[in-house]
């Protein structure tokens, strides 16, 4: 998300009247966390399990968070030499080293009988490997000779603690349109999926290819997660008509829920002006706000309401 999104999509969303909302495709959790400032209930969801472990730590989470005891016994052993490889994919995205760290500080989140702080600490754990990704060979020197567990306890220890919007959130790890089908909230904010895309973390996304593998412990679920995706919004679409065809049938699925934001970045395959053609046919669209960010991402975003 480029700088100016999430205020772009604020901005929008302050217009409207609501106190509870659903985000189908959620995401990284920013959004569903200032919403929980205002007080609105957030029902968060998506199919990769990386960022329906974000949700759970952030957005369903009011109050949990990992005591300096914790943190301190999670790490204990965290550089241990490993008899087995749990998932030797990890040592494509890192050194032996690091990748054994990782494995060590999934199984120890593993065993911590609180789904929320297993949440937690796997949450923190992608900012660290995030971090350690984001080097390459030319920029390497500059990272800061940390050990891992030093940089997850800066990491952890300059984290927001949790907003308690005294309200029941929810997170969620389903297709999209069986999400939608069972939500009762004031407002669906559908941001949809990159349009001539397939929404596939391994093709799309380095750093969300490597945290879905990471918090799964395998790299065997690609071609089975993009069966669940088939025929529905999310899975790739060869066509416009396609693609189309999918968002109508989200929106069709949506249309027990009062009100309707759709976010939508323009990349030349979908305009704005097909989409709210799209949307007319289940519902009269009421606005349409739009904000380019051509400099940033070479594309123009557009929320319709409806």
């Amino acid at each position: 998300m480029p700088a100016g999104w999430l205020a772009f999509e604020l901005s929008v969303l302050r217009r409207l009247k609501f106190r509870s909302i659903a985000l189908p495709f959620n995401g990284e959790p920013h959004l569903g966390i200032y919403l929980k400032h205002l007080g609105v209930r957030v029902s968060a969801n998506d199919l990769a399990q990386w960022s329906w472990i974000k949700a759970t730590a952030h957005i369903e989470n009011n109050f949990e968070r990992l005591t300096e005891e914790e943190i301190t016994d999670l790490l204990e052993d965290s550089y241990m030499p490993r008899d087995e490889w749990d998932e030797p994919g990890m040592r494509r995205w890192f050194n032996e080293t690091d990748a054994g760290w990782f494995d060590n500080l999934r199984d120890a989140a593993e065993r911590l009988v609180s789904q929320t702080k297993r949440a937690l600490v796997l949450s923190t754990g992608m900012l660290v490997g995030d971090y350690v990704l984001s080097f390459d060979d030319e920029t390497r020197g500059l990272r800061q000779p940390l050990s891992l567990p030093d940089v997850f306890k800066r990491v952890w220890q300059s984290q927001s603690p949790p907003v308690n919007n005294s309200q029941r959130n929810q997170s969620a790890n389903m297709e999209a349109r069986d999400f939608v089908a069972q939500q009762h909230t004031d407002l669906l904010f559908l941001r949809l999926p990159r349009a001539g895309s397939d929404g596939g973390e391994r093709q799309n996304n380095r750093l969300s290819a490597w945290r879905e593998e990471w918090v799964r412990g395998s790299s065997d679920f690609w071609d089975e997660l993009e069966r669940k995706r088939a025929g529905k919004l999310g899975a790739y679409a060869e066509t416009k008509q396609q693609y189309l065809s999918f968002v109508e049938d989200l929106l069709r699925t949506a249309a027990h829920l009062p009100a309707w934001a759709i976010a939508h970045a323009e990349n030349g395959f979908v305009s704005t002006d097909d989409l709210v053609e799209c949307v007319s046919r289940v519902r009269k669209v009421e606005a349409v706000y739009a904000k380019d960010f051509s400099e940033l991402m070479g594309a123009r975003a557009s929320i319709i309401t409806a």
